[in-house]
């Protein structure tokens, strides 16, 4: 280390580049089959989603998603990471998930489908990451206290 004897010396000093701290390096991860598999979880849906290259086709427990996911919003929810990432028709999704209910699954579905996406094509992770699609939300329900109605609701009081 040398001396500083002037402000000019402390310029020069700080100019030295600081050791890079090395960023995470992602890579494609395929199993044998040429699929990328992840896991999607949401309130106490739990989803298992396989993504390969095909023509777009999306099945959740062996039917079609919107006949699993009737309702359009649950449909739209499911395809939000296929939109961001401009994917749409280029990907075979296979899921199944167990768990909570249809709101819960959707949200299991669509986390699993953007962590799969990225194991495949680790060039999305920043679309989706900005898209909040990678962020578990780990928000469930609370449980029920003994000596209360619910979680925190109290039984009805009657003073007579």
């Amino acid at each position: 280390m040398s001396q500083l004897s002037s402000l000019e010396d402390l310029g020069t000093a700080a100019n030295v580049p600081a050791p890079q701290a090395d960023a995470p390096v992602h890579v494609q991860k395929l199993d044998k089959f040429g699929r990328a598999y992840a896991t999607g979880k949401r309130k106490d849906a739990v989803a298992r989603v396989w993504v390969k290259p095909g023509s777009g086709k999306i099945i959740v427990n062996d039917k079609d998603f919107t006949a699993y996911f009737a309702r359009p919003v649950l449909q739209m929810v499911l395809r939000q990471p296929i939109v961001a990432t401009d994917r749409d028709g280029q990907f075979d999704i296979v899921a199944t998930v167990a768990g909570g209910g249809l709101s819960g699954q959707a949200g299991a579905v669509r986390h699993g489908i953007s962590k799969a996406l990225t194991y495949y094509e680790p060039g999305l992770r920043s679309v989706l990451k900005k898209g909040g699609f990678l962020t578990r939300d780990s928000r469930t329900v609370e449980r029920k206290k003994y000596g209360k109605a619910k979680a925190r609701r109290s039984f009805q009081f009657s003073k007579r």
